[in-house]
């Protein structure tokens, strides 16, 4: 039999570079040959509880070892990986465990109260606590398991089209729905990171975005294993602890979102730690401003820009080094092995400059969403295409930039208003720390613009100030014509900012208010 899924990687790394160190996480590290081994009784476990392929084994924790310990478990059986949230309350995660029909709850300490609630709530058979605590009654110990299983090669086969990951959507708009992302998707996301990125067998990959979400672990993690380097899991972001790792380890790769670079930027060690070892810094989940790129290019490091989504594994889009400055504002051109096309309403590809939706295309995108045909049917054409639902226009070059959710947008006066532009806009103002927008009702326009603002600590600035700093730089219609001062905005654990969220609490109501 044969395996021809991720299941096998370790095995296969284990046989190329068995004492080159795979996984690092609190100082401690395992090579290749331990992950492999650890692997073996994972699955041995997992099998002795009566875990078959198609399966699901469900995940809940911080980025740990184990992590990775149990995605390649249940791929050497043929089961379905199901990483969970840990942002999400006890019925979310119950509606997910149910959804996916998950058998198996693997759970951190931190989790253990959500985990015994929503796995009780789903009719889970088992649930497997990594760190045992006194709420943990009924739960199985981890590391007992794994001691007692046995090490003898497991022969199963698995195909590359078979079901790997059941990834569930942020969520920003309704129920979440699990993206099915066979084997053969993620090895062929994983490729074009390799191909696009230039990750070398002596890579130091920081992993500080969460592995529950497909950037996490598939543009980060997934490739600097299958090229034979090291990954380093940090729990949870801390500006402070990812500089320190960064000059200690030697990291030359990380991925972030521009929040998690921002705060880098304004530690007070930022001017003096090392960085010398970063070779690429990538950074999606939204547009990087014009500010960011200005601060990090002023300590030597240019960002690889890109474009994903969950149900594309998630690379879509790549703007590498070379043309971040050339093509600032662009998200790329389409990852080697991926194709790209903007259409118009009609369904014409869009030419240069003019705006339409962007289609993906090819062995990356999913196979579809778990147990919905008719959303599966509505995401995918009949020949293979995702519909993404964002905007985007190409240049002459075919550089793609991304302007905004289809359902972000609004119509003012006639004119189509895309969010993204003005929030770039918005950030140029020194006061300004984060920003969303969203249209309101508006009895003369149909619509106008209303800024949902944080500022910086220790900066004042209000409505007149703020949206008088975009006269001059957007078109009258793009300005919004009201403000509010919130503490903070609703964002996902990947970082985007939730703006049904926002649009349900600042859409109505007193405008330009401090919190």
């Amino acid at each position: 039999m044969w395996n021809q899924g991720i299941g096998s990687w370790p095995a296969r790394r284990a046989r190329k570079t068995p004492d080159r160190i795979a996984v690092v996480h609190e100082d401690r590290g395992w090579t290749y040959r331990e992950l492999h081994e650890r692997v073996l009784r994972l699955a041995h476990a997992l099998r002795g509880l009566g875990t078959r392929r198609g399966d699901r084994v469900a995940y809940l924790g911080p980025n740990h070892p184990s992590f990775l310990e149990a995605l390649f478990a249940a791929g050497t059986l043929g089961a379905v990986f199901v990483p969970l949230n840990t942002r999400l309350a006890a019925p979310e995660l119950a509606y997910s465990l149910s959804d996916s029909g998950s058998t198996v709850l693997l759970h951190s300490p931190e989790q253990a109260g959500a985990a015994r609630t929503a796995a009780a709530e789903a009719g889970v058979r088992h649930r497997i606590a990594l760190a045992p605590g006194p709420e943990d009654a009924g739960a199985l110990a981890y590391e007992d398991l794994l001691g007692a299983a046995a090490t003898a090669p497991l022969d199963e086969s698995v195909a590359a089209d078979d079901p790997c990951i059941i990834m569930y959507t942020s969520g920003t708009t309704g129920r979440p729905k699990g993206a099915v992302l066979s084997h053969a998707n993620v090895t062929w996301n994983s490729v074009n990171v390799l191909v696009d990125t230039d990750l070398s067998g002596d890579e130091v990959t920081l992993v500080v975005a969460p592995l529950f979400h497909t950037a996490g672990l598939n543009m980060t993690c997934l490739p600097t294993l299958l090229k034979g380097g090291r990954v380093v899991l940090l729990g949870a972001f801390d500006a402070d602890r990812v500089l320190e790792l960064v000059e200690r380890l030697r990291v030359t790769y990380m991925f972030g979102v521009p929040t998690m670079y921002d705060s880098m930027a304004a530690r007070p060690r930022w001017a003096t730690t090392d960085l010398s070892s970063l070779r690429t810094l990538t950074c999606g989940g939204a547009p990087v401003p014009a500010r960011t790129i200005a601060a990090y290019l002023d300590r030597g490091l240019a960002f690889s820009q890109g474009y994903g989504m969950t149900e594309a594994s998630p690379g879509v889009l790549y703007l590498d080094r070379e043309h971040v400055s050339a093509k600032a504002g662009s998200a790329g051109v389409p990852h080697f092995f991926t194709d790209v096309r903007v259409v118009l309403p009609d369904g014409r590809d869009a030419g240069p400059g003019e705006r339409g939706e962007i289609l993906v295309h090819g062995p990356n995108v999913m196979t579809g969403y778990w147990g919905r045909p008719a959303g599966t049917r509505a995401a995918l054409t009949d020949d293979g295409w995702l519909r993404t639902g964002d905007v985007a226009r190409t240049d002459a070059d075919g550089y793609v930039s991304v302007v905004d959710r289809v359902k972000d947008m609004f119509v003012s006066g006639g004119e189509n208003v895309y969010p993204a532009e003005v929030e770039d806009a918005l950030l140029t103002h020194p006061a300004v720390a984060e920003c969303a927008v969203i249209g309101v009702p508006d009895p003369v326009w149909g619509e106008v613009g209303r800024a949902v603002v944080v500022l910086r600590p220790g900066t004042s600035a209000g409505e007149d100030d703020i949206l008088g700093h975009l006269r001059g730089r957007l078109a009258g219609y793009k300005i919004p014509k009201s403000l509010v001062v919130a503490a903070s905005l609703p964002r996902t654990a990947s970082g985007k900012v939730l703006k049904p969220v926002v649009r349900d609490t600042y859409a109505t109501g007193p405008t330009a208010h401090q919190p």
